[in-house]
């Protein structure tokens, strides 16, 4: 009987070390796979937030209906940092040295995902990543499914710029005050700069996370714009949009006197504001709810059937976005390269990731570079409409390859393409 059971234990010990999971695992853990979801579920990026953690959720349910991964259910660990940077960061720690998590998906803003970067690389845990963001990073520890500068930020300006977005010849640059706006208008100031727009001619504002009153600074935006052909670039993000929106309606302030194109701005802020006086202003993106092609009808139908099975809040009227779609494109390419490397092990998984491919919602197949961890994605600009979705009015012909160090930084055209090593490469 000893001996059985002694063997029974051996057998149960290999297949662990098989799976990737380490010696340091419990046995329990051979019947599941741990993965993370750290998003803010309260504090002023919960109105964002919050439907990736859902969404995640529903991938999660959607691949254990089907069998998991390697055999094995996938167990969700979520966690609330709470719109809190440092506590980003203990969570993270957290997830990885007592959850063992096998990989984390999770942030928002970018002072979040740089309070986790240092914990993920240091333990060499995986972190994926599915919001658009300022670039300037790479991390053999993250794979980024939102856009870089280059996929959303450039193309929505250069489309302003044109005859068809109106030929803006003034600029606001106006945002949050952190890392993600800041450094993303240094590359827009930069691009603009290339194109002959004069210093006065741009105008750049901060507000702090949480501001809600945009009265002067709507004000000013006006003064501003009767100095010429002006547009408003918004990288304005959580709550904050909502007093935004309302502010740009109370002043009168229309998409064919000054538009406004956000990139932190989809279906979902959008739930709380009357979109009547918003017509026509815009925002770029990867994906829209209202493309219409048979993989997004069947992901539509699948997420509002999931909200209402939750009981999730605004599941009377179920919406998809962006960063949605992004996330769900990263967990299911997670699952793919798992399952190519036979493991759940870190750099194993790292590496059977470059040139996964999966078919997205927006229509197009994405790709994981093969080098430089950042999806190839296609980029389109839409217009607010009445209902508070967005019409397509521009897009690139295709996916378009991310560019992690804009060439509207000086240095840049030095650094390497693709991670190195552990260390954290940022400006």
């Amino acid at each position: 009987m000893k001996r059985r059971m002694f063997v029974k234990q051996l057998a149960l010990s290999a297949a662990v070390a098989a799976i990737g999971l380490g010696s340091t695992a419990l046995y329990a853990q051979a019947k599941t796979i741990k993965v993370g979801v750290l998003h803010s579920l309260s504090g002023t990026m919960a109105i964002s937030e919050t439907v990736l953690k859902d969404v995640t959720l529903m991938a999660i349910e959607e691949i254990n209906a089907k069998g998991g991964v390697l055999g094995m259910k996938l167990e969700p660990v979520v966690v609330d940092p709470a719109s809190n940077w440092p506590l980003f960061a203990e969570k993270a720690r957290q997830l990885l040295t007592q959850d063992k998590v096998a990989v984390t998906f999770g942030c928002w803003t970018s002072v979040s995902r740089k309070s986790v970067l240092p914990v993920f690389e240091e333990l060499n845990g995986l972190l994926f990543y599915p919001v658009q963001y300022e670039g300037e990073e790479l991390s053999k520890n993250v794979f980024y499914t939102g856009a870089a500068p280059n996929q959303q930020a450039i193309p929505a300006v250069e489309y302003l710029m044109s005859k068809e977005g109106g030929a803006a010849k003034r600029w606001v640059l106006l945002g949050t005050d952190y890392v993600y706006p800041r450094t993303t208008n240094k590359i827009l100031r930069a691009f603009l700069k290339s194109k002959g727009v004069a210093d006065k001619d741009i105008d750049e504002k901060y507000t702090p996370f949480g501001h809600s009153d945009y009265q002067t600074i709507v004000a000013d935006v006006k003064k501003f714009a009767a100095g010429g052909k002006t547009a408003v670039v918004s990288t304005i993000n959580g709550d904050s949009n909502v007093p935004f929106y309302k502010e740009l309606g109370n002043q009168g302030l229309k998409a064919t006197d000054v538009p406004v194109v956000a990139f932190s701005v989809g279906e979902e802020e959008l739930r709380g504001v009357d979109t009547k006086p918003l017509v026509g202003h815009l925002a770029a993106w990867n994906y829209f709810m209202s493309q219409k092609n048979p993989t997004n009808d069947a992901w539509k139908k699948q997420w509002a059937a999931y909200a209402k099975k939750m009981k999730l809040a605004g599941a009377d009227k179920p919406l998809t976005n962006d960063p949605m779609e992004a996330a769900w494109i990263g967990i299911h390419m997670w699952k793919q390269a798992v399952e190519k490397a036979k493991t759940t092990d870190v750099d194993k998984v790292i590496a059977a990731m470059a040139g996964q491919t999966f078919k997205a919602p927006s229509g197009i197949t994405s790709k994981m570079d093969e080098k430089n961890h950042h999806l190839h994605k296609a980029v389109y600009i839409g217009e607010v409409q009445a209902n508070g979705q967005f019409n397509v009015v521009w897009q690139t012909k295709g996916p378009v390859k991310a560019e992690p160090w804009s060439p509207f930084i000086a240095g840049n055209d030095k650094k390497k393409g693709e991670p190195d090593g552990k260390t954290i490469i940022t400006k």
